[in-house]
């Protein structure tokens, strides 16, 4: 029981280093960037209250155990911002170390079923997964919207940019969500 408890505790305490990882996404009213941890708990909220946009036999549950899950990675790797540029393959690498140093601090029944999770969501084949990743490409444009373009001015993002990054995603797993979203990123970037 000890050592188990040992494990639980040291990757709940090594989870709490997700706060410190800075996000260029912007808080609402572009306060302050978004760190990661925060982030996945709207992920979280977002799919919990937005759970009547997901596809038939979407199980919410899961989708929200994906997306707390999803960015601890991050602790290692750090946050790589959608419009930024970085090169893929190395940070999927650095990614996938990060995932096994991580989850591999937990029991190895827990570690099983956390990583297999975030592997998951990683490779978005699972309708829950492509859910969660919607849910994750939808929530930043959100903020933006509501946070005087947010990164988008940071990172001299195009329309075509985030529709082409961003509304794919969208529209994949969560299209009446895309619907909603659209014409707002139209009004934006036109100036209205």
């Amino acid at each position: 029981m000890s050592d188990r408890l040992d494990r639980q505790m040291a990757f709940l305490v090594e989870a709490d280093r997700l706060k410190r990882i800075e996000r260029a996404n912007w808080i609402t009213g572009r306060l302050r960037n978004e760190n990661s941890a925060e982030h996945s708990w709207h992920l979280a909220l977002f799919a919990l209250t937005l759970a009547d946009h997901a596809p038939e036999g979407v199980r919410i549950d899961r989708v929200i155990r994906m997306l707390i899950l999803h960015d601890l990675v991050e602790i290692d790797a750090g946050d790589a911002p959608i419009y930024g540029t970085h090169d893929t393959e190395a940070l999927a690498r650095q990614e996938q170390e990060a995932a096994d140093r991580i989850f591999g601090l937990l029991p190895d029944d827990l570690a099983g079923e956390f990583r297999a999770l975030w592997d998951e969501f990683e490779a978005a084949e699972s309708p829950d997964a492509v859910f969660a990743k919607s849910l994750d490409r939808f929530q930043p444009p959100v903020l933006n919207l509501h946070s005087e373009g947010g990164s988008w001015p940071d990172y001299d993002v195009t329309e075509d940019q985030v529709r082409a990054r961003v509304g794919t995603k969208v529209d994949r797993g969560a299209p009446g969500l895309w619907s909603w979203l659209s014409p707002k990123l139209s009004a934006w970037f036109q100036g209205g």
